[in-house]
């Protein structure tokens, strides 16, 4: 099993920045894949940033050239967000899989509120 625990959400103006961190514990040797995820009220869960195993970043295009996913340790998944705009309003998920990303998550965290003001 794999414990996922979000943090560093909060309230930013647009036009800032926040860094989003996701702790794992557990048998983090089983993770392949981890992810960031965001739903916004009223709307689906998309996902906004993924790592896979052998290093490829994925992102979604409405946070390409703003957001960076990155995991220096295998523990600690970054989400990097500059350039905040009101719509990255959201509940932010990380989440992990055992294998490859497209295969999808088996684990996620509880989430942590990111709150974009105009």
């Amino acid at each position: 099993q794999v414990q996922l625990v979000e943090s560093g959400g909060g309230s930013v103006q647009a036009g800032g920045s926040l860094t989003l961190s996701c702790a794992a514990s557990g048998y983090i040797e089983s993770i392949h894949c981890m992810a960031w995820f965001r739903q916004a009220p009223g709307k689906e869960r998309e996902k906004v940033a993924s790592l896979d195993g052998d290093g490829t970043a994925t992102y979604a295009d409405s946070v390409k050239g703003r957001f960076t996913i990155s995991r220096d340790k295998a523990e600690i998944l970054d989400l990097q967000m500059d350039t905040l705009r009101p719509e990255d309003t959201a509940m932010y998920y990380c989440a992990a899989g055992r294998s490859w990303c497209h295969f999808g998550m088996q684990y996620w965290g509880k989430g942590t509120l990111v709150t974009v003001s105009s």
